[in-house]
């Protein structure tokens, strides 16, 4: 999203430098005798400022048809395996989308990296279709069908029964690298209070292990062996009490 930003930004900057660079040199041009060479140097300042007033909106047309909105339903399903809680991601959507403030600091190039479509005229919900965001009351719908577990193949599971679609949303080869986790509740139960910063912090580093395809290897002392990918060793020492673990 950053770099399409800045891509789109620059087409825009380009653009709008043409138009003045356009108006500037006609001025210039009328207060200043013809000549010869002062013509046709100002002919192909017109000819450049004008393929790029026409390239501009094109190529940005053709920036926002590469996005993909596919991204907002890849973020909601990191962020319910993350919280644990898609009802409450569902919640804070449905809220976004019932606010009817305009964001005027949001433009064209920077509009795919906000949650939801910057741009909705008063009195419109957010969920009408973009060409760079795709429909709110879907998403909401697809993390309110999650009941089997916060993980990705149970989000794209959810995703096919409101398309009503045999293709998911998530890539194969990424349905099985995170063990599905089960729901957090909307309160906490009795005796549970809610994580401290030291467990939300294990808790997120044990989901970055999982994505990045890490094995986890529980030693009998309590210490946990992160194992990569490419790790081909059929058992391992752990540093702390010296057993040997199989792989």
């Amino acid at each position: 999203m950053a770099m399409s930003s800045v891509l789109l930004g620059t087409i825009v900057i380009l653009a709008w430098y043409a138009t003045r660079l356009l108006f500037f040199s006609s001025m210039a041009g009328g207060r200043r005798s013809s000549s010869s060479e002062g013509g046709s140097g100002q002919l192909i300042i017109l000819a450049v400022c004008i393929v790029l007033i026409i390239l501009a909106p094109i190529m940005a047309q053709f920036i926002y048809f590469a996005i993909s909105r596919k991204r907002e339903y890849l973020a909601d399903a990191s962020s319910a395996l993350y919280t644990r809680y898609p009802e409450g991601l569902a919640s804070a959507l449905e809220k976004l989308a019932a606010s009817t403030c305009q964001l005027k600091s949001a433009n064209k190039a920077t509009a795919p990296m906000y949650i939801i479509n910057p741009f909705r005229k008063k009195g419109m919900r957010a969920s009408n279709l973009t060409s760079t965001h795709p429909p709110i009351s879907e998403r909401i719908r697809i993390l309110r069908s999650m009941a089997g577990g916060a993980s990705f193949a149970n989000y794209d599971q959810s995703y096919r029964q409101v398309h009503k679609a045999d293709k998911g949303v998530i890539a194969r080869s990424a349905l099985t690298t995170v063990e599905p986790v089960p729901l957090r509740a909307a309160t906490p139960e009795a005796g549970e209070g809610e994580p401290d910063q030291i467990q939300r912090a294990r808790d997120t580093s044990a989901v970055l292990w999982q994505l990045s395809s890490y094995k986890t290897i529980n030693c009998a002392c309590g210490t946990k062996l992160r194992l990569p990918p490419k790790f081909k060793q059929s058992k391992i020492k752990c540093p702390h009490c010296g057993r040997i673990n199989p792989i």
